[in-house]
């Protein structure tokens, strides 16, 4: 499915669910795709829990930029995938999330598009060896419950306990969560199916 917004195309990928139970709206990173293996691992498991799952390829990854520039523009152009998908399936809570640059959109834009959670996958606390230029301001401000899946040796951080719903470190993974995707997933859905 292709979405027109004030910053080009979006491009998405859905899986429906044979009588979904929640609309899981999720994206990628800055400058990945969304067949990223926790991204993957993530759809089949919330397709388990009774999800319709929608990919989105933003505008600024369609046009080929590894950068998503403004947070402003960004954010707009993801109000407005949000609405279109919100018209396809209006009867159903919403989730949105995403990976690492990602998760920072979905928390930051969580009320305006009438979220009632957030999943923040590799959600990047600070760019890698600068921890004084903290994002905890994105996770806090959500205004909805936020789940961050962390690995323990993100060069990212790790966000505080504190500023989510609820925090899952994994062992041994880094900011691409790829060594067990699997249990990324598996951690999403556990949650998701008590936001159902």
């Amino acid at each position: 499915m292709r979405i027109v917004t004030p910053r080009g195309p979006a491009l998405v990928e859905v899986d429906e669910a044979a009588e979904p139970r929640m609309l899981l709206v999720l994206t990628h990173g800055s400058a990945g795709g969304v067949d990223a293996p926790d991204l993957l691992a993530v759809r089949d498991a919330a397709l388990g829990v009774g999800a319709t799952v929608a990919r989105v390829t933003q505008p600024f990854r369609v046009a080929g930029a590894r950068a998503p520039g403004s947070a402003v523009r960004q954010d707009e152009a993801w109000g407005v995938v949000l609405k279109k998908l919100r018209a396809r399936w209006p009867d159903v809570p919403l989730v949105q999330g995403g990976r690492s640059n990602g998760a920072r959109v979905a928390c930051r834009t969580a009320k305006a598009v009438g979220a009632s959670a957030v999943v923040a996958l590799a959600f990047p606390l600070h760019p890698p060896g600068k921890p004084d230029r903290s994002r905890a301001d994105e996770l806090r401000g959500a205004g909805v419950d936020v789940l961050v899946v962390n690995g323990d040796r993100d060069p990212f951080g790790v966000p505080d306990p504190a500023d989510a719903a609820r925090l899952v470190v994994l062992p041994g993974e880094g900011h691409d969560l790829k060594k067990d995707p699997a249990r990324v997933g598996e951690v999403v859905a556990e949650w998701l199916s008590r936001q159902m």
